[in-house]
């Protein structure tokens, strides 16, 4: 056990990692102990932890970059305090200490003979934030495997550590259904061989990675690493044999998905970096194959993307989706946006956002996908991506769309 309460004091701010990074056993002593030492500002982003909301005092207040995973259960009991921010901004941010970071909890790997912990699949923002946090404490995790080129950490910067050997939590998504596998296929026309790669996670991207299994020498650079990029490698399919920098490695902040992956991740031409660099527009606008794979909730007629909130609650982020479809679009190959064309039986083509909240603007979006088909919007006035997006659309609902599209003329 570590005990807090001697160097936390009520008001300051504690991150900790995200996602199969997540320092679970450090966090729940941090919330059990967080009575002793008053109000605290916490942030996190992907969150498993289901007890999170029943676990977070009152009188704390939990910040992140999104609604991901558990954090959707605070955002709905008013818990949950949401910076809307492009992922690229959170290096900058930590370092104005505009997000909590007076302390930060991390998982890590086992030191070597020099003393060295290496944060091994888990690098993205907290390596940045690490530079201007003075507090740190390490679940050191015996199952944490060190990754070649990850940073490390001497175990003399820890204020305290907790030691476990229990697996990295894994990826619980759905399989991919019909409708994901229809929507794979039509992105898959949109890259060719030799492409560099961003893709989101969740059960379309996955699809999306099945999709590309007849591809060839296709890189990677991504937020996340997945199952789905894995299986690739191991086909030949992704070399990274053309991409224009890091040649030969797929490129990630972390890694999300299974056992196997986590496991033989050392052994992968993998390449964890941190946000400032994955994310970083000097960095994207070197790979002039890039080709942009995010997801949306919902798109308006002009190609405005909404990919945060659904019904007042937030069930995402801005996260990467703004750096790489901006990037791609303009330097890059080609900037996508997908989605089903329904959701809880309402039209996820819309001829304005519900939400009101714009993700990712029209203009850096290339193409727009559903499973009824593509809708090309580069270079295409506003009254013709109407049109191409009507057809796309669910046809229940094209007719209600066109008829808006008429009365708004």
């Amino acid at each position: 056990m570590v005990d807090f309460s001697g160097l936390l004091r009520p008001g300051m701010g504690v991150w900790w990692s995200q996602a199969a990074a997540e320092p679970r056993p450090l966090v729940d002593e941090l919330l059990a102990q967080a009575g002793a030492f008053g109000p605290l500002r916490l942030f996190t982003g992907l969150s498993w932890n289901d007890q999170l909301a029943q676990s977070i005092s009152p009188t704390d207040t939990m910040v992140s970059y999104g609604g991901l995973g558990a954090l959707r259960d605070l955002g709905a009991t008013n818990q949950l305090e949401v910076v809307p921010c492009h992922y690229s901004a959170l290096p900058r941010m930590f370092a104005e200490h505009r997000l909590p970071c007076d302390a930060g909890l991390l998982q890590v790997s086992p030191p070597d003979v020099d003393g060295m912990c290496s944060l091994g699949i888990g690098v993205d923002y907290m390596a940045d934030a690490i530079d201007h946090t003075s507090l740190l404490f390490a679940e050191i995790n015996a199952q944490m495997p060190a990754i070649p080129g990850s940073p490390r950490i001497p175990l003399r910067r820890f204020a305290g550590t907790v030691e476990t050997d229990r697996p990295l939590q894994e990826e619980s998504a759905r399989p991919p259904g019909d409708v994901d596998r229809a929507i794979a296929r039509h992105i898959a026309e949109l890259v060719d061989d030799g492409d560099t790669i961003q893709i989101g996670i969740g059960a379309t991207g996955a699809a999306v990675c099945d999709a590309l299994a007849g591809h060839r020498d296709l890189g990677v650079h991504t937020g996340m690493i997945t199952d789905g990029v894995m299986r690739l490698i191991d086909k030949g399919v992704v070399t990274g044999a053309r991409k224009q920098v890091d040649v030969g490695l797929a490129v990630a902040g972390t890694a999300l998905g299974s056992s196997e992956l986590y496991t033989r991740a050392a052994d992968l031409p993998l390449l964890f970096r941190p946000t400032s660099y994955t994310h970083a527009p000097q960095t994207l606008s070197q790979l002039s194959s890039l080709v942009a794979v995010n997801f949306a909730i919902e798109v308006d007629l002009t190609g405005q993307v909404g990919a945060e909130m659904s019904r007042g609650t937030y069930l995402g982020a801005v996260g990467g989706q703004v750096d790489f479809a901006r990037a791609a679009a303009l330097t890059g190959r080609r900037s996508i946006v997908a989605l089903r064309s329904t959701m809880r039986g309402r039209s996820s083509i819309k001829f304005g956002l519900d939400e009101g909240v714009v993700t990712t603007a029209r203009a850096d979006v290339d193409c727009v996908v559903t499973e009824h088909g593509i809708a090309h919007l580069r270079g295409q006035p506003l009254a013709e991506r109407r049109r191409r997006l009507i057809a796309i659309a669910a046809p229940e609902f094209r007719e209600e769309l066109a008829s808006a599209v008429r009365a708004a003329s």
